[in-house]
């Protein structure tokens, strides 16, 4: 883990997978790292794994949020930590780059290509927070009900019930809502589950201080190269906004079979093909 230097002043973490250096410098964009923002929101980035070994097709360079357990703090709202993630391009030396976004990372990755359309080159954008960005409707609880599994009923009726109100709650309802992100819920999938810990209070830090209009303001930005990486049985994204998602971005779709939300746990050679081809310009 290494340190960067916010706008603000504030040390923030990030982490290389697959490259041992601080960059590759602008003019060598085969070399130079893609970024990446991790989701959650605000989740500990070890849950990223190695992205299913995709730093071997060219280094990465993991962002770690205001508001992960390895950066601190508080998150100043994803629009504004927008900022962090050009500082750490700036601090890797690169002029435009390519970022990866899983999950609600996205939503900080559409607001840097929003607010610095002249950095951002290419995005690719793995199983998007979807619903909030067009009128598509969330299908998480169909897709969860045709697996007939207890499991996957208690975990829609707690992602469907009320908010926790504290981090016990939090804990509680993170443990009972598990299933719901993986096509399966093997050994695997449980022991994923439990890597990368987060706060509720980082959470909804995540979510202040948002423009209004911040959806309008993306889908009106420059169209930057966008890939969508989804899973067919994605609970917790969907299937029919991230379609309509991918459609509003201009973006290509790619959406692996048998799998859910974390697609580097689920079907990593499917991944590697998606994101390798990706990475590979």
């Amino acid at each position: 883990m290494r340190t960067f230097r916010a706008a603000d002043g504030t040390d923030l973490a990030y982490s290389l997978i697959g490259g041992g250096g601080d960059g590759g410098g602008a003019d060598r964009a085969e070399q130079a790292p893609a970024l990446v923002v991790p989701g959650g929101p605000c989740r500990g980035v070890d849950y990223l794994e190695d992205l299913a070994g995709v730093g071997a097709e060219r280094p990465l360079a993991v962002l770690h949020p205001r508001g992960t357990p390895t950066s601190g703090g508080r998150s100043n709202g994803w629009w504004a930590d927008a900022d962090d993630l050009v500082a750490l391009a700036d601090h890797l030396g690169l002029d435009r780059f390519d970022v990866i976004g899983h999950s609600a990372g996205t939503r900080l990755v559409l607001a840097a290509s929003a607010r610095f359309p002249q950095r951002v080159r290419r995005m690719a954008l793995v199983t998007p927070a979807a619903a909030w960005l067009t009128v598509a409707a969330w299908d998480g609880d169909a897709i969860g009900g045709r697996r007939g599994d207890p499991a996957v009923f208690a975990a829609l009726e707690s992602l469907t019930g009320p908010q926790p109100l504290d981090q016990r709650q939090w804990e509680t309802a993170r443990a009972v809502e598990g299933p719901a992100g993986y096509a399966r819920w093997t050994e695997r999938e449980r022991a994923h589950s439990t890597v990368g810990g987060w706060e509720l209070a980082s959470v909804e830090a995540w979510f202040t201080g948002v423009p209004d209009d911040a959806a309008t303001r993306i889908l009106a930005a420059p169209r930057v190269p966008t890939t969508v990486i989804g899973g067919d049985a994605d609970i917790l994204s969907g299937v029919a906004p991230v379609e309509a998602y991918a459609a509003a971005l201009g973006a290509e779709l790619r959406l692996l079979d048998d799998c859910g939300h974390y697609p580097w746990v689920e079907q990593p050679e499917a991944f590697r093909e998606a994101l390798g081809a990706w990475l590979a310009g």
